[in-house]
């Protein structure tokens, strides 16, 4: 095993096997994740905003999980079978440039939980059905301001070789932030043991142009932005605070076992597979295209939020939350200010519009956005953001 001059090697630690975690069925992913589904780690919307912007990190509490109304879950369930076949092409055009670039040998899916972890069993399933090979899939904790779960990556490396290859996987890029956080991961854990790590992440839509493993740079609705836990597993957002995990833990999370009844995780699933066959021959066109031409990545997507920054006054980079998945985000478990959008004949809006009518919250036309909305989150007076 590979390692420093310092003597430590990928075997340094002997990280403990997870416990079964999650509604997804085990074949599909494995999250590596400390259950804290006994700690009471939920704020309210208004302290919890209060707590970030005073310097506290968000993950070392949880929002309180938004209940979708009868309504929000019909738009989710119309928005899936709309956007069915465009989500599958997308997962095909990702999962083809993997194996193109990577094969299929040593190669290890990782999803960054949670977005990530749908669209990494989706990839895992395309995989199999078209190449006749079960990846192995995991999902591990990767936290702005912390870095990646560095002893996940040990125990997946214990498990599949110093050689493994693994493929990071999220949903969507906002700002690229990120993906900043994890090139800078792979960086830091090559230095301390001798192992490079491929940072590419691979995402399904990719507005922000950071990426150059995407399925498209449109920036629509994919329908598991729509929800939180209910789509991604009934997993919580990760948790690392040094009182709950040890040093040879891995980050924690909570599963909502009591949400059972009203999981749509595998639904979502299960609407976006059987399209696969129908897309594969345009998709690996698309994949073929990308790998003889690679798209430049140019993170237009950060210059757009600086501008925004500019025009609004807005001091801290980490208010301002662009595009459809990160102004979910915004409206779901932060305090927002405004919503931004190119147009409100946006189909891709319509959850955002709802949302935004629900809480109350102004929604204005920003002309020339690049993405199709922005969230911004209410600054609080002498506070910082996460």
């Amino acid at each position: 095993m590979k390692g420093t001059d310092s003597g430590e090697t990928i075997l340094s630690k002997r990280i403990a096997p997870p416990v079964p975690l999650g509604s997804y069925p085990p074949s599909d992913v494995r999250f590596l994740l400390k259950d804290l589904s006994n700690v009471s780690l939920e704020l309210g919307t208004a302290e919890r905003e209060k707590a970030i912007q005073s310097g506290v990190s968000y993950s070392e509490m949880l929002p309180v999980e938004y209940q979708p109304t009868e309504p929000y879950i019909a738009l989710f369930q119309e928005t899936l079978r709309h956007s069915a076949v465009k989500v599958a092409q997308a997962v095909a055009v990702v999962s083809e440039l993997i194996v193109s670039r990577r094969g299929t040998d040593h190669t290890v899916l990782v999803s960054l939980a949670r977005a990530g972890t749908p669209i990494g069993v989706l990839i895992k399933r395309y995989i199999a059905e078209r190449y006749g090979v079960d990846l192995p899939h995991y999902s591990i904790s990767i936290i702005r301001g912390k870095g990646m779960d560095e002893n996940a990556i040990l125990y997946m490396l214990q498990q599949h070789g110093a050689d493994a290859n693994l493929q990071f996987i999220d949903g969507w890029t906002g700002k690229g932030a990120i993906t900043q956080v994890l090139i800078e991961s792979c960086a830091d854990f090559y230095k301390k043991y001798g192992i490079a790590l491929n940072d590419d992440l691979a995402v399904l839509a990719d507005p922000g142009s950071c990426s150059q493993t995407f399925g498209t740079r449109e920036d629509y609705l994919i329908p598991s932005a729509c929800l939180n836990s209910t789509v991604s597993g009934l997993i919580s957002r990760t948790v690392l605070r040094e009182d709950l995990i040890g040093p040879e833990e891995f980050h924690g999370a909570k599963f909502y076992r009591e949400w059972l009844d009203s999981d749509l995780s595998n639904v979502f699933i299960e609407a976006i597979t059987p399209h696969f066959a129908s897309v594969t021959a345009d998709a690996a066109a698309i994949a073929a295209g990308m790998l003889k031409a690679p798209p430049e990545i140019t993170w237009q997507g950060m210059r757009d939020v600086q501008s925004i920054q500019e025009t609004f006054g807005i001091d801290n980079i980490n208010l301002v939350k662009p595009g459809v998945g990160e102004t979910t985000r915004v409206l779901l478990r932060r305090v927002p200010w405004k919503i931004l959008v190119d147009t409100m004949d946006n189909p891709n809006l319509r959850h955002i519009l709802l949302l935004a009518e629900e809480r109350g919250v102004p929604v204005e036309v920003y002309p020339g956005l690049t993405y199709s909305c922005c969230g911004i989150i209410q600054p609080l007076k002498g506070g910082e953001s996460d």
